[in-house]
C-alpha cells in the first residue's frame, strides 16, 4: 500500500540498485502480496520507460541461453545494468524451474550489474504474463537498461510470454531448417530479428538462406538476419548493435508505444484472471451446489458472486 514505510524503505533500496531489494520486491509480486500494489505504484517511470525488453526465444538446443550469456558479457562491456528473466517448464516434482543450461551464466554471478531471475511455468501459462511483466518493470526501476525475457521453447505459452517484449528475436540453429517451414507463417509475428546461432557448424549457410525467405525485402534480409557462434563471442557485437538500431527505430516510428499498449493489456487480462480465480477459489470452499455437473456448478458459483464470465 502506498505510504507504507516498509515499502517506501524497500522502493530507496531499490533504486539503488541494491539486488537483494530487488529480488525481495520480485517475490512480493509473484506471491501477490498486499504490499506489492504500492511498490509497483512507486517505481521509477523514467527507467522503466527508458529500459529495453528484449525477448529471447526459439526451441531447445538453439544455444539460447549461451547467446544471452554472450550478450551479457557484451553489454557489461558498454557498462550497462543487465536483467534476466528466464522461463523455464516446472519440475514435475519441485515445481520449480528447471535451469538447464543456464549453468552458463554463472560467469557473471559474482556481478552486481548483473540480475537473473528464473520463473517457473508451473504446466500452465496463467500469472505468468503479469509476474513476468512486473519483473521487467521492477529490474528497469533497479537500473537495468536491457531486460532479457528468455523462454525454453517456440510453443504458444512461450510466444504470449514473448508478446511483453519490446522487440524480439528468435534463435534457431543449423538442423533446426524444418522450424522455419513450420513457423513461416506466423514467424514475422514473433520475430524482429533472426538469429543463426553455432554459426560454424555445417548446414548454418543453408539455414540462413531458408530464413532469408521470410523476407521480400532485400535490405530487410540484411538487417533482420544475424549469424553468431554464441560460445565464442562471434557476431554478437553485430547483433546487439543491430537490437539497438531497431529499438531507435520503434522508439521513433511508435511502434514501441504499440507494443508496450499490447503488452499492458495482456498483462491486466493477466492479473485480472489471478484476481477472480483467486477469489472464485475461496468461495468454493464455503459453496454448496445444486447440480453435480461441475460445468453447471461453476456457473451458480459465478452468478452467485455477481461476476461475469
Amino acid at each position: 500500500m502506498k505510504g507504507d514505510p516498509t515499502v517506501d524503505r524497500l522502493l530507496r533500496h531499490l533504486h539503488g540498485g541494491d539486488p537483494r531489494a530487488l529480488a525481495r520486491a520480485i517475490t512480493l509480486v509473484e506471491d501477490q502480496q498486499p504490499e506489492a500494489a504500492g511498490l509497483l505504484a512507486g517505481l521509477d517511470q523514467k527507467r522503466i520507460e527508458d529500459v529495453l525488453v528484449l525477448g529471447l526465444t526459439g526451441p531447445p538446443g538453439a544455444g539460447k541461453s549461451t547467446l544471452t550469456g554472450a550478450l551479457i558479457t557484451a553489454l557489461r562491456k558498454q557498462k550497462y545494468r543487465v536483467g534476466i528473466i528466464a522461463i523455464d517448464p516446472s519440475s514435475p516434482i519441485s515445481g520449480g524451474a528447471l535451469l538447464g543450461d543456464r549453468i552458463r551464466m554463472m560467469e557473471h554471478a559474482l556481478d552486481w550489474e548483473v540480475v537473473v531471475r528464473s520463473m517457473a511455468t508451473r504446466g500452465r501459462l496463467g500469472g505468468l504474463c503479469a509476474s513476468a511483466g512486473a519483473a521487467a518493470r521492477i529490474m528497469a526501476a533497479s537500473g537495468c537498461r536491457v531486460v532479457i525475457l528468455e523462454t525454453v521453447g517456440i510453443g504458444q505459452s512461450e510466444m504470449d510470454i514473448v508478446r511483453l517484449a519490446d522487440l524480439t528475436a528468435l534463435v534457431l540453429a543449423p538442423g533446426f531448417g524444418d522450424d522455419i517451414q513450420a513457423m513461416k507463417a506466423g514467424i514475422l509475428e514473433v520475430a524482429d530479428l533472426l538469429v543463426v546461432n553455432k554459426a560454424d557448424q555445417p548446414g548454418a549457410g543453408k539455414l540462413q538462406l531458408e530464413m532469408a525467405t521470410v523476407f521480400t525485402d532485400p535490405k530487410e534480409r540484411e538487417e533482420r538476419i544475424c549469424a553468431t557462434v554464441a560460445n565464442e563471442g562471434t557476431g554478437v557485437a553485430i547483433l546487439l548493435d543491430r537490437i539497438f538500431t531497431l529499438e531507435g527505430e520503434f522508439r521513433s516510428n511508435g511502434q514501441l508505444h504499440a507494443r508496450r499498449k499490447r503488452s499492458f493489456q495482456l498483462e491486466t487480462l493477466d492479473w485480472a484472471v489471478e484476481i477472480v480465480k483467486a477469489d472464485l477459489r475461496e468461495k468454493l470452499k464455503t459453496t454448496t451446489f445444486t447440480s453435480t455437473e461441475p460445468r453447471q456448478a461453476a456457473m451458480e458459483m459465478v452468478s452467485r458472486s455477481g461476476e461475469c464470465i
